[in-house]
């Protein structure tokens, strides 16, 4: 089973970028991915935060699944979560990894060519490692953000 935490009602959760000196500290890979936050409302709190860390305790991932604006699933990897009392219940707050830009990604790209002299073939193998092998950057449309829900 794939540990996630399905949003199956209301509207896509908004999201939030932060720069929050600890949440700069959950970014342990060759990217450096931003870690956005949601908020949403729920019935068990506390037992999705519990769903979360026997995730994490047993080496997994556990990721947020939900439709965004336009219908289409996403899932994005949850890096940490925490449940609160509101006065409209129960809220669950989730900090999230998104992958960067397609900017962020060539400039990336461009200082590791500088620093450390990698040419096409090895920028492609790292792509490959951290998107998959059938990744193409020309199916990412240049004008917007790989993540088409933020606001």
């Amino acid at each position: 089973m794939e540990n996630k935490i399905t949003i199956i009602e209301g509207p896509p959760p908004v999201f939030e970028q932060i720069n929050d000196g600890w949440t700069m500290g959950m970014n342990e890979s060759p990217v450096l991915y931003d870690t956005i936050f949601t908020q949403v409302r729920t019935f068990n709190g506390p037992s999705l935060v519990e769903r979360c860390h026997r995730a994490w305790k047993n080496g997994n991932s556990i990721y947020l699944h939900f439709k965004n604006d336009l219908g289409v699933e996403e899932k994005l990897p949850i890096v940490a979560a925490r449940a609160a009392d509101s006065n409209d219940g129960q809220v669950l707050l989730l900090w999230v990894r998104q992958l960067p830009s397609l900017e962020d990604l060539r400039l990336l790209a461009e200082g590791l060519e500088d620093d450390f002299g990698m040419d096409e073939d090895d920028l492609d193998e790292l792509a490959n490692n951290l998107f998959g092998e059938n990744f193409n950057e020309d199916d990412l449309d240049d004008d917007e953000d790989d993540i088409s829900f933020l606001n």
